[in-house]
């Protein structure tokens, strides 16, 4: 693995940080300087104006081709924008669950109309997607999910109930998982479909949260009937039954490469570090920070090592697992120090705080913690299944 970046990705690095320093400066004096969630309605439609922006100068979706908005850019280079991007202060991705999850499966299974209709306006925030997955009775095992996707004549009649939808409420779209072969038990008989939102017998509750975000909802369906053909072709990816093929695509990027890069990790460490030199750098936290810092960086080095092995051939599997116990942890370790190093004050500071709530959902959405480890012992060690 050659750690050394080329002209050419020192160029991009400087372009995208004049750009990031520029253009965030002017998305916050138009947002008036306050930036509120991007899980309440009003912050939502702030990070959108924002996501535009990113998509009208190409910066939305730097490594796809350029005629689904991207600028066609390495994967080195979209580490380099990642990093560049946190390191300036950019903003979360409201439109992450579609660029960073669907999209990757969409190119891997999607039909050429999907691609070509789908892609281009998920990239410029015209249409957003929120991930329709886990139910009341069916979380991080998604195998025993019970909502149901009935063939009749002309499309597809839907019924059931998704939950902890995140951003599910300011959503047009929803991937979601369907038990289509009634029979079939578990990982069989399950398909993967592209819903619009504003279908008859669909109905989107939102919820909030105890911070007040009303930053999940739950979706139901009451007889939802899908056409089989709609703007974008087949509401199917990747063909009928063949649904839990496609979502562990799905969760290998949930887990793995593109939803928490490490340019966030390396920020916030960063930030952290500075932090506690502004504490006075006080001994009895030195140790912890230095341990914290030095886990983001060994994570940026092993998602060079993954963008090494999937572009000379080499997809990741089970592995992704390990990569999801790492960055969820190490999210909660970060916020804790910084909770520490604030005291009795740090519940008044929105950033740290809000940030270490978020994190406590780290070890618990993309599948839990506890079953990534027995993920990680059976298939990746082989040890033997209890």
């Amino acid at each position: 693995m050659d750690l050394t970046w080329t002209d050419a990705e020192q160029a991009f690095r400087t372009e995208a940080r004049a750009w990031l320093r520029e253009h965030l400066e002017l998305w916050r004096e138009q947002c008036g300087g306050v930036i509120h969630s991007g899980d309440t309605r009003e912050g939502f439609a702030q990070h959108l104006v924002w996501e535009r922006m990113l998509f009208e100068d190409r910066w939305a979706v730097v490594s796809w081709p350029k005629a689904y908005g991207g600028r066609e850019a390495s994967l080195w280079e979209w580490i380099i924008f990642e990093e560049e991007y946190y390191a300036a202060g950019g903003p979360q991705r409201v439109t992450q669950n579609g660029i960073f999850l669907l999209a990757p499966s969409i190119f891997e299974f999607g039909t050429p109309q999907q691609r070509d209709v789908i892609l281009p306006r998920m990239a410029a925030g015209d249409d957003l997607w929120c991930q329709g997955w886990s139910e009341p009775n069916a979380g991080s095992d998604l195998a025993s999910l019970r909502s149901r996707a009935t063939k009749v004549d002309g499309g597809w009649q839907l019924n059931g109930q998704k939950t902890w939808t995140t951003r599910g409420a300011f959503c047009t779209h929803l991937f979601g998982l369907f038990r289509t072969d009634p029979a079939s038990e578990r990982h069989q008989g399950l398909t993967y479909l592209l819903l619009p939102l504003d279908l008859e017998g669909i109905v989107v509750r939102g919820f909030s949260r105890l911070d007040g975000d009303e930053g999940f909802a739950e979706v139901f369906f009451e007889d939802a009937f899908v056409p089989d053909e709609l703007a974008y072709g087949t509401p199917v990816l990747g063909g009928e039954n063949k649904g839990w093929s496609v979502a562990m695509a799905t969760t290998s990027s949930e887990r793995g490469l593109t939803l928490r890069s490490p340019g966030r990790f390396m920020a916030t460490a960063e930030r952290l570090v500075a932090l506690w030199k502004e504490a006075g750098g006080p001994p009895h936290l030195r140790d912890r920070v230095i341990d914290a810092w030095t886990k983001a960086e060994a994570y940026r080095v092993q998602t060079l090592q993954t963008v090494t092995n999937t572009v000379e051939g080499r997809p990741a599997g089970a592995e992704t697992s390990l990569v999801k116990l790492w960055w969820s942890e190490l999210d909660v370790q970060l916020h804790e120090i910084a909770l520490d190093l604030l005291g009795p004050e740090g519940e008044l500071d929105d950033q740290w705080s809000k940030g270490w709530q978020f994190s406590l959902s780290g070890p618990i959405y993309a599948g839990t913690n506890e079953v990534q480890r027995n993920i990680a012992a059976e298939r990746v060690l082989g040890l033997p299944r209890r």
